[in-house]
């Protein structure tokens, strides 16, 4: 559907490609008589033609970016070793700590244990959405694509079109800062910070719920933030 709607503007695009080519123009070129001279027309034209080929294939060149930033992703999970969804586990500490809770105090650890599920759910859908709504400005940004292409028609708009690009190639390596995120925290809840020998089985468990919890909120915070990150790294 995004892909037709692009089709539907470039006639758009084409329209406005027109009109940014003759408002740069204008602005561009002082008088009438300098676009008889060969630089300027010759000039004015290249941009013309570069502009119209940014309309036509510039999804090419979007799915393109796209692709790049797929394959870093790719790279990123691969070289990480973690390829499957179960790769973060509970640790066996903690599993041999539950099972020699007593029942006594197996009631609190119960509610404290639903209370973390809670927060682990709650947390869990917030990042959901915030990967969703990326998910959603790539659609976006692929279905609007022509009319900002159109602005590299005219020298003074072109900026237009360089900001689109760079959001466009920001929004697609957001994932790669979300598989990152995602892959320190599976390595931080595979891992417990406290020993058997320190804590009691009942703390133990307590003070891995809560890690689990806090690695939690970095990584959704993370996530979230991934679109400032990019920008802060792209410049924009």
């Amino acid at each position: 559907m995004m892909l037709e709607i692009n089709g539907a503007l470039k006639a758009i695009g084409y329209g406005l490609l027109v009109l940014f080519f003759a408002a740069g123009a204008v602005k561009t070129c002082a008088s009438l008589a300098d676009l008889k001279r060969p630089e300027p027309a010759f000039k004015l034209f290249v941009r013309f033609v570069l502009a119209k080929a940014a309309v036509g294939y510039g999804l090419d060149l979007m799915m393109a970016v796209f692709s790049i930033c797929q394959g870093v992703i790719s790279a990123i999970i691969e070289k990480s070793g973690i390829t499957k969804a179960d790769q973060a586990v509970l640790p066996q500490e903690i599993i041999d700590a539950i099972g020699r809770v007593d029942f006594l105090n197996s009631i609190p650890l119960w509610i404290v244990t639903l209370i973390g599920c809670l927060m682990i759910i709650i947390l869990t859908f917030v990042m959901i959405l915030t990967v969703y709504a990326r998910i959603f400005k790539i659609y976006i940004f692929t279905a609007i694509a022509p009319i900002p292409m159109a602005s590299f028609a005219g020298e003074p708009t072109s900026n237009i079109g360089k900001n689109f690009l760079r959001s466009y190639a920001g929004v697609c390596l957001e994932g790669a800062v979300i598989a990152l995120a995602c892959i320190i925290f599976s390595v931080f809840a595979s891992s417990p910070t406290v020993s058997e020998s320190e804590l009691s089985d009942v703390t133990m468990v307590w003070s891995y719920i809560i890690q689990v919890i806090f690695h939690l909120l970095v990584l959704v915070g993370t996530v979230r933030m991934s679109d400032r990150m990019i920008k802060e790294l792209l410049g924009l």
